[in-house]
């Protein structure tokens, strides 16, 4: 099997709509292809996280009988015309419900999103810590560094020599997340390895609202600009890499 026609046929294997034979072909792809068995334990996560964190809502009793009672007057007044006699505030709450519900439901499956890409951020910050992973361009010369991504990428990341402040640059890679490739930048604090993922602003994977996580030991913090949507990881103390996002902020706003 193919690495496309698994990636089209895997919605369908997670919902159970596919034939035996082709899960049991499926199931097998997935035992002999790590970057699949991956991708399908993903979606997996993000499925099972929609499932958990959409509200659901429930019209309450004052509702319901207010509905029941408009259409019971509807219908003393025409039978005829019920359809056109819907009290028109009964409509209106019920619209008004149906506008709340799918904005809750957006604003779940953004964050059900934002989760799903710190998740990534922190396995992609781990396997950069394995030898040979940190860096495609190692070099503390942000002149090295900047240039290295031309024709590698569609735009140009900003890269920061903020060595006087304590945070040398270590060199810069090309990374994926959240289905694109992204520019990491990797930067120093003593002992501790900085991981920074960007990209344009507006595209997949970004939020207007800046976030915080902790997982398996790491700190994730995450905001977005004008300019570029950013992700920082590392196993750092939060005030020190508070402070590190700081240097970020103010050289890209200098730069604007």
């Amino acid at each position: 099997m193919t690495h496309p026609s698994f990636v089209a046929e895997l919605d369908a294997y997670l919902d159970g709509e596919l034939a035996a034979p082709d899960a049991g072909e499926l199931e097998a792809h997935l035992r002999v292809c790590p970057d699949c068995a991956r991708l399908e334990q993903r979606r997996r996560r993000l499925a099972a996280a929609l499932r958990d964190r959409l509200p659901r809502y429930e019209a309450p009793d004052t509702l319901r009988a207010r509905v029941r009672a408009g259409l019971r007057d509807a219908s003393r007044r025409s039978k005829t015309t019920w359809r056109r006699s819907l009290p028109w505030r009964a409509l209106s709450v019920a619209a008004s419900l149906a506008v709340v519900a799918v904005g809750s439901w957006q604003l779940a499956l953004r964050r059900a999103g934002t989760e799903a890409i710190a998740d990534q951020v922190i396995a992609s910050h781990v396997r950069s810590l394995m030898a040979g992973h940190l860096a495609d361009v190692p070099s503390s010369d942000q002149h090295t560094v900047k240039p290295w991504f031309n024709g590698k990428l569609d735009f140009s990341p900003p890269v920061y020599d903020s060595a006087g402040r304590g945070f040398p640059l270590v060199g810069g890679r090309l990374d994926y997340l959240g289905g694109q490739s992204v520019a990491a930048l990797v930067y120093g604090r003593r002992q501790h390895v900085i991981n920074v993922f960007l990209w344009p602003a507006g595209r997949r994977g970004g939020s207007s609202e800046a976030g915080e996580f902790t997982r398996q030991g790491y700190h994730v913090l995450h905001w977005t600009t004008p300019d570029f949507t950013y992700w920082v990881a590392s196993d750092l103390g939060l005030p020190e890499l508070r402070d590190f996002v700081g240097l970020l902020e103010r050289g890209e706003a200098a730069t604007r």
